[in-house]
């Protein structure tokens, strides 16, 4: 089974997401749709400590354009919460990608790799809006390398 080899950023955001009994497939692990909610709550924290109370991103709008995830090993049922660490992998003009490895507590195992690209979105107008300087910054300090996932072999 693979285990974590991947420099995490040292502004990394790690954050503990519970693995319930009914996130289970028949085979007994967690079911791949399912990865797709601990990103989201792992985000919705993240951005809550990068971004902070007074505006958050995504109050001000962000939509989730792409998601890719590289499944790497089962992961089962232990009672042990997943965690998900994640950071900004790339930032331009109107979006931004968002990197993360999931594991467990007590594990060295890395059970998928991920990414997904977020627009920066004017609810108000139904249209993609420029990342803010203060959103820009604040992903700055949580930049990092992108993961080398299985779609992205003619990048290395």
């Amino acid at each position: 089974m693979p285990a974590t080899t991947h420099a995490l950023p040292p502004n990394a955001a790690t954050v503990e997401v519970a693995v319930r009994w009914s996130d289970m497939d028949a085979y007994g692990h967690v079911n791949n749709v399912q990865y797709l909610r601990y990103l989201e709550e792992a985000r919705v924290y993240a951005f809550h400590e990068w971004f902070g109370q007074e505006r958050s991103l995504l109050e001000d709008g962000v939509l989730v354009a792409r998601t890719e995830i590289d499944y790497l090993a089962p992961m089962t049922f232990n009672y042990e919460p997943a965690l998900v660490t994640l950071w900004c992998s790339r930032i331009s003009g109107a979006a931004f990608d968002i990197a993360y490895v999931v594991g467990q507590r007590g594990s060295n195992l890395t059970f998928a790799r991920a990414e997904s690209t977020l627009v920066t979105y004017e609810l108000s107008k139904g249209r993609p809006r420029r990342i803010a300087e203060h959103e820009r910054a604040a992903m700055e300090v949580v930049l990092g390398d992108p993961l080398p996932l299985r779609s992205h072999k003619d990048r290395r």
